[in-house]
């Protein structure tokens, strides 16, 4: 499996902003993380990214930035927009960071707050909650800020990144239920890694804080496997009745959505794990079982449970993913709709779906300029051989060979 996209983005930019050299090895060539790459460049740092050997060397710039301007474009990722918006606070001189209309729409208005909370100056050009941003920077002072926890956990992320190289503390209290916690396990891990340590409240997950004075230091660091791109394998086999392995993923990954492979668990399928290996058998053909799931902490796997639910013997419900509406797509409304268009009843409410499975029609799947969208229908197509799926190329934004990959995982295509 390619590099983890969560993991990729995070460890580019801290390499950016920590003392020394980097190699990054292993990294997600994307979109995604093509956009952060051209961002750090752009910002006046050294980067090099070698493709064929997955791996990028960078120098980074001890908690600032040489360019004391840039006109930076993110496309539509959400990863890079989030988490540059804080660090672009630590240079010095003006910044806009723009994107694709999608973008535009996308809610960053928290985040902003909670920056100018801790002394930023920072602001939408277009309307005060989306970009582009602008960022009027002369260091982070830091210091206390409180942010709603329902919406994304990248404006906790970014923050925690940033903060290291505040002037002061800086001291995070979380706005009713945060969302999505398994990824800011992730950040914490990764900025363990380059040498700063968070304190959390994990009990309650109400509240975080960087203690001053830590800084990032350069080293050799190994991105493992995205989880998220396979779940759509352990998926597939779930549904098929088949068997996929996938190495570099086990007990030991910080990735929250390997928990993915406990739903498919429960719909019947086997689950081996070592600390470095996942195994998933699925149920024989016809007996993979609807279940009820809250998928909160591991959101982006929502499209691939609800993918395989026609495929069930019963209804599918999936809740706790009012924050999908507001990704590439709605991935709620959406996801409703393509179902129903290859005849599947579905019902849609503000945090989730139930899928009633049917007979699987012929149909066009609309993506949206969704990656996940494009990724999970996928697997209906391979089950099915009746769906056409509009638009692969936007897997393009986490994982660019992905219908190759695909087609070789199930023998369509030699390996």
């Amino acid at each position: 499996m390619p590099g983890s996209k969560s993991i990729t983005n995070r460890a580019l930019l801290i390499a950016a902003l920590a003392e020394g050299d980097s190699i990054l090895t292993g990294m997600l060539l994307s979109d995604d993380t093509r956009y952060m790459a051209e961002a750090i460049a752009a910002l006046g740092l050294p980067i090099n990214v070698d493709a064929a050997t997955e791996t990028a060397n960078v120098t980074g710039g001890s908690g600032t930035f040489p360019a004391d301007k840039a006109e930076l474009y993110i496309g539509n990722s959400g990863t890079t927009a989030r988490f540059l918006t804080a660090a672009l606070t630590l240079g010095h001189g003006r910044y806009v960071l723009d994107g694709n209309p999608r973008m535009r729409q996308r809610p960053i208005g928290p985040l902003l707050d909670a920056l100018r909370q801790i002394g930023s100056d920072v602001r939408g050009l277009m309307t005060p909650d989306c970009p582009p941003v602008e960022v009027i920077a002369s260091g982070l002072p830091g210091g206390p800020c409180a942010i709603p926890g329902d919406l994304s956990s990248q404006y906790f992320s970014a923050l925690l990144m940033a903060a290291p190289y505040a002037r002061s503390e800086v001291a995070i209290s979380v706005i009713g239920e945060l969302v999505s916690i398994p990824y800011l396990e992730i950040t914490a891990a990764v900025m363990a890694e380059f040498g700063v340590q968070i304190e959390i409240d994990r009990q309650t997950w109400a509240s975080f804080r960087v203690p001053v004075g830590q800084r990032y230091r350069g080293r050799t660091y190994h991105i493992e496997p995205d989880a998220s791109n396979a779940s759509y394998f352990f998926a597939a086999a779930a549904a098929s009745g088949g068997r996929a392995i996938v190495d570099g993923l086990g007990t030991a990954s910080t990735q929250g959505d390997l928990q993915f492979v406990r739903a498919l668990e429960a719909m019947g399928a086997t689950v081996t794990m070592t600390s470095d290996r996942t195994e998933v058998v699925g149920p024989p053909i016809g007996t993979l079982r609807g279940i009820d799931i809250d998928m909160g902490t591991i959101p982006d796997t929502a499209q691939t449970l609800a993918a395989i639910a026609p495929f069930a013997t019963g209804p599918t419900r999936i809740t706790g993913i009012a924050h999908n509406r507001l990704k590439e797509t709605d991935r709620i409304a959406d996801l409703a709709t393509e179902l129903r268009r290859i005849g599947q009843r579905v019902e849609e409410f503000a945090d989730g779906l139930v899928i009633t499975p049917g007979p699987i029609t012929a149909a066009a799947i609309h993506t949206y300029d969704d990656h996940r969208m494009a990724m999970s229908f996928g697997i209906t197509a391979l089950l099915t051989g009746e769906i056409d799926i509009l638009d692969p190329g936007c897997t393009a934004k986490t994982f660019p060979d992905y219908f190759d990959r695909l087609q070789r995982a199930a023998g369509l295509l030699p390996v």
